[in-house]
């Protein structure tokens, strides 16, 4: 073969592999924008009538989501005392390299029926890979060989004997920075901004304790902003700097601020058990930031599941009735449809071009029709033999689940 026949010929190959590259990347919480869309490339073309298990591997508990990046699922888990990270080879589910470090951990006594974590979802950026326990402790591993590369240990700060059950805000990559959020209910709560190479703070944010939403970072009239609970407010802060732009109360009485907040575009969403659904405008006037209270629904009421959006529609799951499927209008707040109930306790939810996908903790796999005058299930799968409280990956013809105890690839193929 010539050199030019050569060069051709890799040429292709890359080509023709680089669409399948792409599709398996999901590097940090809830997906590429951080709001549980699923692009194009990893939704599946066709949902068939059943899916098999190409594989499981056993990872220890915990709630934390998988993330992919480089034909590898990361993932973290416990084997109590000792949280565990591990990359999974995606096309056979064997272990590449794993590590554990010690971290004792009490559980709240209001949280006994809970996993001791963890809870917040790994960060991938470049070759880093970024965990947060539950006791705090966040290490950045290298994606490769697994080498761990630093650490920076916040469990001083992590106290449970009242009500707080541990840290649950997954790490947000903004301005080429490590953003955590850390803390507690009795020791007050940090946003930082952190070097992802050496994990040294860049800038710091200090007010309440965290409640266990994850960040997000949105855009409004040009101005970065990270977005995030708090255990009483709503709070949104400089993406650049971390200084305070905003705040907003948003108390409850057990500090449960869960869902992550949804930005439209147009319109701030958060919720809570006990507070309904709210949303909110941002804008500046004279100079200053301010939240602004566009709309409120008592009768929805999100616990631990956050939302998505699409067709001008809120697609949720509210802890009322048991566990009920709903769609809001996103302007108003006025629903669409709702189910009847008993859906379950938990529903983590995405939203592919065409149907929206959930994930009930009772290991149900409901594949929705999107934009419809009712709730339309297209599929309905059981996918696990034990409870599935953590955000499913979909790569494609492949999606990632992890159970109480284990990961797994289920395939259309």
């Amino acid at each position: 073969m010539t050199y030019l026949r050569f060069a051709i010929a890799v040429l292709f190959v890359v080509f023709a592999l680089a669409p399948a590259t792409v599709a398996q990347e999901w590097t940090q919480w809830r997906g590429p924008g951080r709001d549980g869309f699923v692009p194009q490339k990893n939704a599946p073309s066709a949902w068939p009538e059943k899916l098999d298990r190409a594989w499981r591997v056993e990872i220890g508990e915990g709630y934390s989501s998988p993330v992919v990046a480089g034909g590898r699922a990361f993932v973290h888990g416990r084997r109590d005392p000792e949280e565990i990270v591990a990359a999974v080879n995606l096309a056979d589910g064997k272990v590449i390299w794993e590590h554990k470090y010690q971290a004792a951990f009490k559980k709240n006594q209001y949280a006994v029926a809970m996993a001791k974590g963890p809870n917040s979802t790994p960060l991938v950026i470049g070759n880093r890979l970024f965990t947060l326990g539950v006791t705090g402790v966040l290490n950045a591993w290298d994606t490769t060989s697994g080498k761990l590369l630093w650490t920076r240990d916040f469990s001083p700060s992590i106290d449970t004997s009242k009500l707080f059950c541990g840290t649950a805000a997954s790490p947000l990559s903004v301005n080429g920075r490590v953003v955590v959020q850390v803390g507690s209910d009795i020791h007050g709560g940090k946003i930082l901004g952190l070097d992802p190479a050496t994990g040294a703070t860049q800038w710091e944010w200090t007010g309440l304790g965290p409640g266990y939403a994850s960040p997000v970072v949105i855009e409004v009239a040009r101005q970065p902003q990270i977005v995030t609970m708090t255990e009483g407010s709503i709070l949104g802060i400089d993406a650049k700097n971390g200084k305070e732009l905003w705040s907003a109360p948003f108390p409850d009485e057990w500090h449960e601020n869960i869902a992550t907040p949804l930005w439209t575009g147009t319109h701030l969403i958060v919720s809570g058990t006990r507070q309904g659904t709210h949303a909110y405008t941002l804008a500046q006037q004279n100079g200053k930031w301010q939240a602004t209270q566009a709309w409120k629904n008592p009768d929805v009421a999100m616990y631990m599941s956050s939302p998505v959006f699409g067709d001008g529609l809120i697609y949720a799951h509210s802890s009322k009735k048991k566990g009920q499927f709903v769609a809001l209008d996103a302007k108003t707040g006025a629903v669409r449809w709702t189910t009847e109930g008993r859906e379950g306790e938990h529903a983590s939810l995405l939203l592919t071009p065409r149907h929206v996908v959930i994930l009930t903790n009772g290991a149900d796999l409901i594949v929705a029709k999107r934009d419809t005058p009712a709730f339309t299930v297209e599929r309905r799968y059981e996918v696990a033999e034990k409870s599935t409280w953590s955000m499913p990956v979909l790569l494609g013809s492949n999606i990632l689940v992890r159970d109480a105890t284990g990961l797994m690839l289920l395939t259309s193929k």
